[in-house]
């Protein structure tokens, strides 16, 4: 067990970094943009990150996984596995991009920005670089080239970071919601021109047969995927129709994502472990005990989640600071937003089984639920609740797509998940969170509430690793 979970380890700590630093610009950049931006500006921002995100995993097709999967498959060539993808996914991209920019003034219009074609345009070469590096970062990962995926990868963050300080602190003109959106594109732009020698020497060759063998798996993972990433921005497109104060729908927007964002360092522990994680479950599929490895990661996965989770909530005096003072009253949902982001890492674990059986389109009916999840939470109860139906929209949806995985898992792939130990660390981690709530309400001064956080989340990670130590003595 522990050369290849030091493995894991290893790499999902070199792609952290670069995963690391983002996040960290990021959130350092959320008390600029919070004090710098208006509510509703802010807003429009998160609007458009959301169409980003939604668009991108249909213009790379699924490929990324289908990538790792024929090239690790014996009797492909690797070479011939990653030029079919590329040269897919420039295809559609070319035309996509072609379309956006031909149709940039009536979209913008459409969306109520008539003015702004611009950002129109924006979106589009964005997602144009990100969907062409995005095969060509799989290849890094598939070679366990991690250090170069990080290199590259900081540097798009570096660029990013300066082309936000130029536009916010040097440029002359009234900062507005375009700026964020064209210091993303500068990056873009720069990371897939240091991407050029690596063209260059996979000399991309079409070949038809193993297109269509990479397009019938990979299309129904973008299929599964797509409903996916929109179960994760749907609630943010549909404060347009059901926010609460309709007229005032951009504002409640920004004050919900500038909460969101102080959940940034869950999701950051998950982003960088699915990374590493992926190509290193595909790898090990073949060995004896890859089953059991596979119930270990996830233990001990849960641990440092419940560990991330507690921290910010014990600390969250001090990290809701980062936000302007107008935003600061959508703090009380990052709880539960961290809890969600929780439980949507624990499914990337169990959903693995579909990927690596080979049932992906199993994958399309359990986003879907989680999408209709989502969707039915967030209509009936946002007009009501506004931004807390957002929250726990999320949670509903992630532990209902969880279940769904988990029981089709135990059908088709059974993994020897130990469910009760599992279960004993979520009642550890609730434990120790109803102690920080109490010392939230009881404990007089932030000074001695944080030794009190403190020592209590320190009680948690001792606990924790005495459960999980205690099992593997002498397995795998």
């Amino acid at each position: 067990m522990a050369n290849p979970l030091k493995q894991l380890a290893g790499e999902t700590a070199i792609y952290g970094f670069s995963s690391i630093l983002a996040r960290i610009l990021n959130f350092l950049f959320v008390p600029i943009y919070t004090r710098t931006l208006t509510q509703v500006q802010y807003g429009v921002v998160t609007e458009f990150m959301s169409y980003i995100a939604i668009l991108q995993v249909l213009l790379v097709l699924g490929l990324e996984t289908g990538c790792f999967r024929f090239a690790n498959k014996e009797g492909e060539n690797p070479r011939k596995v990653y030029s079919a993808a590329l040269l897919a996914v420039i295809g559609l991209n070319l035309a996509f991009l072609a379309c956006m920019v031909a149709f940039s003034g009536p979209i913008s219009a459409a969306l109520g920005y008539a003015g702004y074609r611009r950002l129109i345009m924006y979106v589009a070469g964005i997602l144009f670089c990100d969907s062409v590096t995005a095969i060509l970062f799989a290849k890094l990962r598939q070679e366990h080239k991690a250090m170069k995926f990080a290199l590259l990868k900081t540097v798009k963050i570096l660029t990013e970071t300066g082309a936000n300080l130029l536009l916010f602190f040097v440029w002359p003109a009234q900062p507005d919601f375009t700026y964020p959106v064209f210091a993303i594109l500068v990056s873009c732009v720069v990371c897939l021109a240091l991407f050029i020698p690596d063209l260059l020497h996979l000399k991309p060759v079409w070949d038809g047969a193993v297109a269509r063998r990479l397009l019938v798996y990979s299309l129904p993972l973008m299929v599964a995927a797509l409903p996916g990433v929109a179960n994760d921005f749907l609630d943010r497109l549909l404060f347009r129709f059901f926010d609460t104060s309709s007229e005032q729908w951009r504002s409640t927007l920004g004050v919900y994502q500038a909460a969101v964002k102080l959940a940034v360092i869950m999701n950051l522990f998950i982003q960088m472990f699915r990374y590493a994680a992926e190509p290193f479950f595909f790898q090990r599929a073949r060995d004896k005990n890859s089953k059991e490895l596979y119930a270990v990661v996830m233990e001990y996965f849960t641990a440092f989640c419940g560990l991330v989770l507690l921290g910010v909530v014990g600390y969250i005096d001090v990290i809701s600071l980062f936000l302007g003072r107008d935003f600061r009253v959508g703090v009380d949902v990052v709880p539960v937003m961290l809890l969600s982001y929780m439980i949507l890492g624990m499914l990337f674990n169990v959903s693995m089984w579909y990927k690596l059986s080979g049932r992906t389109n199993m994958a399309i009916w359990i986003t879907l639920a989680g999408l209709a999840v989502t969707a039915v939470v967030n209509i009936v109860f946002m007009p009501r609740y506004s931004y807390w139906a957002s929250a726990f929209g999320h949670l509903a949806s992630y532990l209902v797509m969880f279940v769904l995985s988990a029981w089709l898992g135990a059908k088709y792939y059974p993994i020897p998940y130990k469910w009760g130990r599992l279960a004993a660390l979520f009642g550890l981690m609730g434990v120790v969170y109803a102690g920080v709530a109490l010392a939230q309400g009881h404990v007089e001064g932030i000074g001695l509430r944080l030794v009190v956080n403190t020592a209590l989340i320190g009680l948690y990670g001792a606990a924790a690793w005495a459960l999980l130590r205690r099992r593997y003595t002498n397995t795998i």
